[in-house]
């Protein structure tokens, strides 16, 4: 179980998106893991073949339990390799593990029927499908097992997953996330019916939630025997036992860190009026040639203005911990994101300042979606290096944040004003915003925290080079 975030203690298995058999490689999705936080996707570590699932989804286990064994190649998997029908390729199998410097050709060629194993299905098993493909067909609602594989040795693809989804008729599992699933459960909600609005048409909590409650509202006036069902007097939607103590554990988890936070790090905190005149005259007119959907926004000049400040100034990007500052090469931008069910997680933006805006917007954007839709990656969450909060959308005019451990620094930007600006002895208005930045003194002082904030000021009166 890797450790999600400095605050996890423990996850529990969702489900398994590999079975024993499955070769995987190393970024490949194997699981989906519930933190206290969120719903997370998990990579696989390695490359190999998925020996043995050794924690059942649903349970709960410590950081650092083993969730998987994994064997380095298809040959050490004792399983696969029994059933094959040659005669050759079932005895030289175990030499080719046991002693591989045995020897030269007789041992490649005895390795190579057993790697097939792993590859071609035998008739009337399941047709050989990589995890990527399978997440995919999991999550589309397709059954692999009824699909004729175009690919090499009959192994199911990408292509004939989508193919699949297209010739089949609108009945099957409907895309949606665990949490959702589980809702819909509790609330008797039919997931075919419910219209999703997550990413990719993906059915969200709010989603059934809405259904939830427009059912309720369509069963009032139905009117013959509706004192006899148990629906209309169902807990509200969001307000069911599991909600509430899932919101409640998030809570806890949150209050615990930040208390820890506060205990631990000497805070120092800094304020300062960004002017936005240049920035947003910019960016309205980049906006003016572009379709609506693709127009960017002041957050995204913002966020890419604290990332390239935080590559010139180190002492506010990177971590602390084991006693001393550790900088970090890259700026991995955590973005503090509000969960429709209440809480707040703060995935990363990874290589921000390396980012074209246009880019940046597009990751917040698509980070933002899977974050509500609880389809995070570890990875996301496991290694921001400085965070930004940014509460204008709710007309709050500044923020001043707790640092997330072992982080060092976190910015927080407030809402986009017209405001009274002198210069040069003359007085006009300007749209600005107030940033402010909350500082660990163990690794920077006013001095280095103040120059930060005056980098992005500096920035952003150049939005051209961003």
């Amino acid at each position: 179980m890797p450790s999600l975030g400095a605050d996890m203690e423990h996850g529990k298995i969702v489900e398994w998106l590999v079975k024993p058999g499955d070769y995987v490689r190393r970024g490949d999705l194997v699981a989906v893991v519930d933190t206290d936080k969120t719903v997370m996707d998990v990579e696989s570590f390695q490359e190999g073949v998925v020996a043995e699932l050794l924690v059942d989804p649903g349970e709960t286990v410590p950081i650092g339990t083993p969730l998987a064994r994994i064997t380095p190649t298809p040959a050490e998997v004792g399983a696969p390799a029994q059933p094959v029908a040659p005669a050759p390729s079932v005895a030289p199998a175990p030499s080719v593990a046991a002693s591989p410097a045995a020897a030269a050709e007789p041992s490649v060629a005895a390795a190579a029927p057993v790697r097939a194993t792993a590859v071609q299905a035998s008739p009337g098993e399941a047709p050989p499908i990589a995890p990527p493909v399978r997440h995919l067909a999991h999550r589309l609602g397709v059954d692999t097992a009824r699909i004729h594989g175009t690919g090499k040795g009959g192994a199911v693809t990408r292509a004939d997953v989508e193919h699949a989804v297209a010739a089949r008729p609108s009945a099957g599992r409907v895309r949606s996330s665990p949490r959702a699933r589980r809702l819909a459960a509790e609330l008797g909600v039919e997931l075919s019916g419910v219209s999703g609005t997550g990413p990719e048409g993906a059915v969200t909590v709010a989603d059934v939630q809405h259904a939830a409650g427009s059912r309720a509202e369509a069963g009032a006036p139905a009117g013959s025997a509706p004192p006899q069902e148990q629906e209309p007097e169902a807990p509200p939607p969001g307000k069911s036992p599991d909600a509430r103590e899932r919101v409640a554990s998030l809570r806890r988890a949150v209050g615990a860190l930040m208390s820890r936070s506060k205990k631990t790090i000497p805070h120092y905190y800094l304020s300062t009026t960004l002017d936005l005149r240049a920035a947003v005259e910019w960016m309205q007119s980049v906006n003016a040639q572009r379709p609506v959907a693709s127009r960017l926004v002041p957050s995204a000049l913002l966020l890419k203005a604290a990332a390239l400040a935080a590559k010139d100034v180190p002492e506010v990007n990177g971590f602390y911990d084991d006693g001393g500052f550790r900088p970090s090469a890259s700026v991995h931008l955590g973005v503090a994101v509000a969960l429709r069910q209440g809480g707040i997680v703060a995935p990363a933006i990874h290589d921000a300042d390396t980012l074209a805006v246009d880019m940046l917007m597009e990751q917040l954007r698509d980070l933002v979606s899977r974050a509500r839709a609880g389809r995070l990656q570890r990875a996301e969450m496991a290694d921001p290096t400085i965070t930004v909060t940014n509460l204008g959308d709710l007309g709050v005019e500044s923020v001043f944040g707790v640092i997330y451990p072992p982080q060092v620094a976190m910015l927080g930007f407030g809402r986009v004003t017209e405001q009274p600006w002198a210069q040069n002895g003359l007085l006009g208005v300007r749209p600005a915003v107030t940033a402010t930045l909350s500082a660990d003194h163990r690794v920077s002082d006013g001095l280095r925290g103040g120059r930060y904030l005056t980098r992005i000021d500096e920035l952003l009166q150049k939005p051209e080079e961003l």
